[in-house]
């Protein structure tokens, strides 16, 4: 099978992060928190050098069987797994990885359907990572999350740190899995279907979207909207993250 010159899969996407500050960043950000590690896409095994400074369990999860067994033979003692992180178990407390930058998307979505973390540590493409803390606008995905976690952005990483070097810079947050949420478990998915028939619905202003979103009339989402403090001219993407659980409550309250 091809591989490029720096060692990875011309498939598997691989930048390899380098960036000394952003390694040292990384290893803080993870030393704040407790328990056992799962790294996604060790890679060169750059971020795993640092995480094993942190003397706690590590286990890291490598597409590239070629690249696992020399993770594992460099640091013996990290529980190198050759697997796709995509259907793996995340069921340990912290995750941490560079996220491959072709299948950062897909990767979330597991990370936000999976049980048993608390504390995730990422690289993703700068947008990616901006768009996630709802800096400059909010997604559909991070509005669809916010009830449950709490997504934060720590620094720009720029593009020179990685190996090769992509198009475009990266971008490290932070995801917590809060320990109230904003909305019961159950009503998960009913509130995920409000989120995206706002995001993706008809209407000329947000009341109007709202009153075709969740079947109330066009009086009572005024009404809930204003409860909220927002705007009938916002856009949806404009709306904060914290007011998306709020809006949710104010329009099953109509």
């Amino acid at each position: 099978m091809s591989r490029s010159r720096f060692g990875g899969r011309h498939e598997l996407g691989q930048n390899f992060l380098h960036h000394k500050p952003t390694l040292t960043l990384i290893a803080k950000l993870v030393a704040r928190t407790h328990g056992a590690i799962l790294e996604i896409g060790p890679g060169d095994g750059s971020l795993t050098r640092v995480l094993t400074t942190l003397q706690r369990p590590l286990t890291a999860i490598e597409i590239d069987e070629h690249r696992a067994r020399k993770l594992q033979h460099r640091f013996p003692k990290v529980e190198v797994q050759h697997g796709d992180a995509l259907k793996h178990s995340l069921n340990t407390p912290n995750l941490v990885g560079n996220l491959p930058f072709h299948v950062t998307t897909p990767i979330l979505r597991h990370v936000f359907t999976a049980d048993g973390w608390c504390h995730a540590t990422l690289m993703t493409q700068w947008e990616v990572a901006r768009k996630r803390a709802g800096v400059g606008g909010v997604t559909m995905m991070t509005a669809q999350v916010v009830p449950w976690f709490e997504i934060r952005l720590h620094g720009r990483v720029p593009s020179w740190g990685f190996t090769p070097k992509p198009s475009v810079d990266g971008g490290v947050i932070t995801i917590q899995r809060r320990r109230e949420a904003k909305i019961p478990v159950r009503e998960r998915h009913h509130y995920n279907v409000f989120v995206k028939r706002i995001f993706t619905g008809r209407g000329r202003s947000l009341p109007e979207i709202i009153q075709y979103a969740s079947g109330i009339t066009r009086k009572q989402a005024k009404r809930a909207i204003e409860e909220v403090g927002i705007e009938a001219t916002t856009l949806p993407r404009n709306i904060k993250p914290v007011q998306w659980p709020r809006l949710w409550e104010s329009c099953q309250q109509e």
